[in-house]
Parts: C-alpha cells; sequence; structure tokens
C-alpha cells in the first residue's frame, strides 16, 4: 500500500489544502510606548498573536505620515522577529491614504498584513487594492473591517474577494451607524452578544467568512481589566458564533483570549486518537471508543478532528503545552 498522505492532502480538496491559518488572537497597538512593548511581548511568547500597528485611530490628526513612518521604523526592526506585524491603514477616501500605504510598503521588512477601516462596500476594496497595488503591495494580504451598513450588505462578495484574508466585526462604529437606535449597552462584554442586530452582523460575517476560506475576526471587548468578561465573551465568540480570531486592545487580554480560543485537553487528547486512527487505516472509516461510546467515522469527521489539532497548534505559547513532539514533527516541520 502507498505511504500515507498527510492529513491536508488526504482530506481536503485541491482549493482547501492551503487553507488561511492566523493566530488567533489580533492586538492592536497605537502609541509608540505601546507598539514597541507589543513587539517585545511578541518576541517572549512567540507568533501566537499577531499585531497590527494603528496608522487609523494610533496617529494624531495631522500627523499620519508621520506615525507612517513610524510603523515602518518598527517594522523593520529587531523587534519584528516573527513577521507576524501587520498596519491599520486609513480610510481609503482619506487624502493620506496612498503616501502612508506606500511609506510601510517600503519597509524594509514587508507587514504581514494591511487592514483597511470603514470600506462601505465592494467599490471601496476595489478602489483600496488598486491604490495598494500601485505602490508596491500587489503581495500583501488585505483584512477589511465590517463596520459600515454597506460593508455588511455585501459581506459574502467582500469575503470571496481573493485579496481578502480576514474580515472583523467593528463594534463601536457599527452601533454608532445606527444613530441611537442600538442602545449603548450593545457594545458592552454582555450586550454585544444579546442585541439582535449585533448578533446578526456577526453571524453574516463568521458565515461569509467560512463559506470563502476566510478568518473571521471578532470585536473588542472594552472592559480589558475584566478578564472573566473576556473570557466568556471570547469563548462565545470561538464556539457559539465560529470565530476563528479575535480583537485584543490591552497586552492583558493577549493570553486569555489565546486561551479560550484553544482547544481543551481533552478535545486534543481525543482528535490525536481519531486522526492516528484513521492514518492507520488509510483515511478509510473507523470505529473508534471514547468516553465509553463507540462511533463510526469518516473522512468527513476527520476534517473536524484535524482543524482542532492545527487550533492546537496555532494556540501554543513558548513553553507551554504543545502536541507531542513526534506527531509535531510529522504533522506541521
Amino acid at each position: 500500500m502507498n505511504a500515507v498522505p498527510h492529513p491536508r492532502l488526504a482530506l481536503f480538496d485541491l482549493e482547501e489544502r492551503i487553507p488561511i491559518s492566523l493566530p488567533v488572537c489580533d492586538h492592536y497597538a497605537g502609541v509608540e510606548a505601546r507598539m514597541r512593548k507589543s513587539l517585545q511581548l511578541q518576541g517572549e511568547l512567540g507568533p501566537v498573536f499577531d499585531i497590527t500597528l494603528d496608522n487609523e485611530d494610533g496617529a494624531p490628526v495631522g500627523g499620519e505620515v508621520e506615525h507612517a513612518h513610524l510603523i515602518a521604523a518598527l517594522l523593520a526592526s529587531a523587534d519584528n522577529r516573527h513577521g507576524r506585524v501587520g498596519v491599520r491603514l486609513l480610510a481609503v477616501d482619506h487624502p493620506d491614504f496612498a503616501n502612508v500605504a506606500a511609506i510601510v510598503l517600503r519597509a524594509a521588512k514587508a507587514p504581514a498584513y494591511l487592514m483597511l477601516p470603514k470600506p462601505r462596500g465592494t467599490a471601496d476594496l476595489q478602489r483600496a487594492v488598486a491604490i495598494i497595488d500601485a505602490v508596491g503591495g500587489a503581495a500583501v494580504p488585505l483584512h477589511a473591517l465590517i463596520e459600515t451598513h454597506g460593508a455588511l450588505a455585501d459581506v459574502q462578495a467582500l469575503a470571496a474577494n481573493p485579496r481578502i484574508e480576514s474580515l472583523s466585526f467593528g463594534l463601536m462604529d457599527f452601533v454608532s451607524a445606527h444613530r441611537g437606535a442600538i442602545p449603548q449597552w450593545a457594545m458592552t462584554a454582555d450586550g454585544q452578544f444579546d442585541h439582535p442586530l449585533v448578533v446578526r452582523a456577526k453571524l453574516e460575517i463568521a458565515a461569509a467568512c467560512h463559506a470563502h476560506g476566510k478568518v473571521p475576526s471578532h470585536c473588542v471587548v472594552t472592559e480589558f481589566k475584566d478578564r472573566s468578561a473576556l473570557a466568556e465573551a471570547a469563548d462565545k465568540a470561538a464556539r457559539l458564533l465560529g470565530y476563528a480570531r479575535m480583537w485584543s486592545i490591552h497586552p492583558d487580554q493577549i493570553r486569555t483570549i489565546v486561551d479560550a480560543f484553544a482547544p481543551t485537553v481533552a478535545e486534543v487528547d481525543e482528535a490525536i486518537e481519531i486522526i492516528t486512527a484513521a492514518e492507520r487505516a488509510h483515511w478509510a472509516p473507523i470505529r473508534h471508543r471514547h468516553g465509553g461510546q463507540e462511533r463510526l467515522h469518516d473522512r468527513a469527521s476527520y476534517r473536524y478532528y484535524w482543524h482542532v489539532i492545527e487550533r492546537a497548534e496555532r494556540t501554543s505559547f513558548h513553553g507551554g503545552p504543545q502536541l507531542p513532539a513526534a506527531l509535531r514533527l510529522v504533522w506541521f516541520s
């Protein structure tokens, strides 16, 4: 019998064999001291979280170009050890959009991605792509914020765009766009999971991303000192709403988010048992006993358990629990 193919080759169609896989936490920083601290923290913990250096809300009004030069210097610095640092640009209709994009793209180390804030739909995305490509960014993945009515209406088309890698939900601007019709409590850690219009937006974004193989990224929790509220929100985002990534706005939030998006030890153990048994069966159906029950598994369920294993790999801190060394070498070397 031929050698057993790698799970990615055995379980997924050709177009799915290189799925988009991003760290589960996207940490935002705009002030210089916080940007530098974030880079140092990423160096310590490893690339289990991305950093987005913020040239929109992080820059003083009128100082966007100078801030872009600072961000370019940080991208090129030795502190950017893992290459997992992106940049949030200005809105595409800002007069300095092209200039700022060109500055950060000329950095000695390219950004891992560019985040596009406040697109009003596919026309804004196409305009941004044309400008970014013209200034040398054709190879850089793009992320976009869904925070306007137009972007939500076009969310399927935005997720389908080949330049898009991830879509994020912009809670605050989305609520504000309803001109007071959505109450303030819908922006809280609890309320954002209760208000129907907010939940509807989150679900449409997650569904569009999964339909097109992109990464849905959940919005912020502003109560940054309330770790239990953050942990509960992150758990709901991951396990109820289907999000694969979440924003952090304070360094203390990073570990909580990564832990919430990580599979449990029991989930990882079961996934390893099933995938290794499936490999022994050359991906034919198997019977597997777990928790006192025997169940049948085939390629459909194997795909689920392989995703659990990939998520375990993405959420392993330096020095933290990881997959068994022998399996990690075979599956992720």
